[in-house]
């Protein structure tokens, strides 16, 4: 799971992260300039992801793996810090059996609570490298129906709490109504990608 600090230092985040009165831990945190903090190991639970879930998954924090990245949410990632995500991705989704889909973002989990890593994140980038997924054009269907087959724990008042997350990370320019573009790639997810993977 993909988070962004929303601190004004790395090292202010890592100290965070690690101080027993916060509350929160992530097993990595990465810097602007490509610095990578292990703070928890790989097999042991971090407290990152809060009250959330994915397809059946309810209890996110025991299975998954928090990775942080220094930034405020309003500008772009850094080159740097980019490329040492995308290295430190591929470990992990290969020592654990991890597919491209079963790598989401802190929004898609927490709808209507979190927005993080934003619009700003390059989800598109990481899928062009294997290490997330993106979606292609479908005939439109029940958006709603859809999110639930591919994980998104939507509940009927939480709709455009749902159309938000979906947007901020796979049509971060786009606004206003629900429309069949948004059905359509939301159609191509659900077909290809069905079902929790964390």
């Amino acid at each position: 799971m993909i988070h962004y600090t929303a601190m004004r230092s790395a090292e202010g985040a890592r100290d965070w992260l690690c101080a027993e009165t916060s509350g929160v831990s992530a097993h990595y945190l990465i810097a602007e300039n490509g610095r990578c903090w292990q703070l928890v190991e790989e097999e042991a639970r971090a407290w990152h992801a809060g009250a959330g879930a994915w397809g059946e998954v309810t209890d996110v924090n025991s299975r998954s793996i928090g990775i942080e990245l220094a930034n405020g949410g309003g500008q772009p990632f850094a080159a740097p810090q980019m490329a040492v995500l995308e290295d430190l991705l591929a470990g992990i989704m290969s020592r654990w059996g991890i597919p491209p889909a079963g790598v989401i973002g802190h929004s898609d989990s927490a709808l209507g609570r979190k927005i993080d890593p934003g619009p700003r994140f390059d989800w598109r980038r990481l899928a062009r490298r294997g290490l997330a997924i993106w979606p292609a054009m479908a005939a439109a269907g029940d958006f709603e129906a859809a999110a639930r087959r591919f994980g998104y724990r939507a509940e009927a008042e939480q709709g455009e709490a749902l159309l938000a997350a979906f947007r901020m990370r796979f049509r971060p320019w786009a606004s206003g109504p629900l429309d069949d573009t948004d059905r359509g790639l939301m159609a191509d997810l659900a077909a290809r990608w069905p079902g929790p993977r964390i």
